[in-house]
């Protein structure tokens, strides 16, 4: 019985530890790059925290409609003689004794516990508030777009990396490969001299044709590992160990006019419509700071009991009106409205130049993407012909009809053709990603099309 669990144990834990290194051996997506990025990376956070100081800004804008009520207990004692005074007054407690001279001029020192309840409301104020909760909301809209672009430029960062890594590691197995070849090659130069062949010219070509193949590959493996190092930072994490990447494989993208995704860009652009929300936000600064030059008209109320002891009898009051405030001389105001203006002329600036620059990537990412489509075409051929004019020279040389000149000559285009072919699969998917950024479109469901 007692073999039997320790089979059924041993069974269990087999296939635990087989599913946790089918599992560690999953693929790192990139849909999952990115959302670890989305969730990890300290620009989000950034952009996070601005959204809730927009969020506190508006609600803050709010509070002057708010009636403001305080509470004060108030304790004090002393003898000047108004004080005294006043203090009996208000208390209740004042006698016919207290009109002595002596009394006034000279008065027995009295103490005063107050409790006060004193309260402010303001009632218009030549709509000013109206104006700033409407400039606080769409500051509050311009920080959520804000934040919609942070995400998409992260998302572009993330791809960019991602596709780095890809690429690098295709140069590592090329240059793996060159290397392999490049000893094989030297073994066999080696077999020729030996036989007479081939001259020892032809060996330290082979010899130095090899050496270089190896700093090809350190060079490939540095890149890979720098490749690995801007994945970490795009995706916000310190700790990304490299494993294996799912491959981005080659893509025919869709490609649209010129001019529709130009329209696209202006509507969809997170940024543009962070500034166009700003643009509107400050023109009701401006129209606040007009409104601050009219009059205020606010009501005030205050209850107030005073005692000789602190919970001894005393007398009450209270006192309400209402105020009506013009400022004759609004030097200040003046140029409040001022800096208001001059931040909307800014403002307006940067909207009108954010525009030009938008369309200005979105045609540079329009060609982008037609040169890079074309260069795949280009680079596929390219490779074919490279491998199949590789192997016909190195029959030749086999055959002792070509020089090793002739062979080193093909191995290097051989492998410029591969190198090539590469970079444009993985620049077509890069050059669609940055298409979709400069059109406002690059959301993770977006990004997650090019693998």
């Amino acid at each position: 019985m007692r073999s039997g669990f320790v089979r059924a144990l041993s069974s269990a834990l087999a296939l635990g530890l087989g599913s946790a290194a089918l599992a560690a051996q999953q693929p790192l997506t990139l849909r999952q790059a990115i959302d670890q990025a989305l969730g990890r990376n300290p620009e989000v956070a950034a952009a996070h925290a601005g959204e809730q100081d927009a969020a506190a800004a508006a609600r803050l804008a709010r509070t002057p409609l708010l009636p403001r009520l305080n509470f004060t207990e108030d304790i004090s004692r002393g003898n000047d003689p108004v004080y005294v005074f006043g203090t009996r007054l208000r208390q209740g407690l004042f006698t016919q004794a207290d009109f002595g001279i002596d009394s006034l001029n000279h008065p027995t020192p009295i103490g005063d516990f107050v409790t006060r309840f004193n309260g402010s409301w303001l009632a218009f104020d030549s709509f000013k508030t109206e104006k700033q909760i409407h400039g606080a909301d769409l500051a509050k809209k311009s920080s959520v777009s804000s934040a919609k672009a942070v995400n998409q430029e992260i998302v572009l960062n993330v791809v960019k990396a991602y596709e780095q890594v890809l690429y690098a590691e295709r140069e590592v197995e090329v240059a793996r490969h060159e290397e392999q070849t490049a000893e094989a090659l030297l073994t066999s130069v080696d077999q020729h001299v030996k036989a007479g062949l081939a001259v020892e010219s032809d060996l330290m070509s082979a010899q130095v044709n090899l050496a270089a193949r190896k700093e090809d590959r350190i060079a490939a493996q540095g890149g890979l590992e720098v490749a690995w190092a801007q994945l970490r930072m795009a995706m916000g994490v310190e700790h990304l160990q490299p494993s294996q990447l799912a491959p981005i494989e080659p893509h025919v993208f869709p490609q649209t006019p010129l001019e529709q995704e130009l329209a696209q860009a202006a509507k969809a652009r997170p940024d543009l419509t962070a500034l166009h929300q700003a643009q509107q936000a400050q023109a009701e600064a401006v129209g606040a700071a007009r409104s601050d030059f009219g009059p205020r008209i606010s009501a005030y109320g205050n209850w107030e009991e005073d005692r000789p002891t602190f919970a001894g009898p005393g007398g009450n009051n209270w006192v309400a009106g209402v105020q009506l405030n013009l400022d004759i001389l609004p030097v200040g105001k003046r140029e409040q409205l001022a800096r208001a203006k001059a931040a909307k002329q800014q403002i307006d600036a940067q909207r009108t130049l954010a525009e030009q620059q938008v369309r200005l990537e979105v045609s540079q990412a329009h060609i982008a993407l037609q040169t890079a489509a074309l260069s795949v075409d280009t680079a596929r051929a390219a490779t074919a012909q490279a491998a199949e004019g590789l192997r016909i020279v190195r029959n030749r040389y086999n055959a002792g009809l070509a020089t090793i000149t002739d062979l080193l000559r093909a191995e290097d285009a051989e492998r410029q053709s591969q190198a090539n072919y590469w970079r444009a699969v993985y620049g077509n998917a890069t050059a669609y990603a940055e298409l979709l950024y400069a059109t406002g479109t690059l959301t993770p469901d977006a990004a997650e099309g090019l693998q």
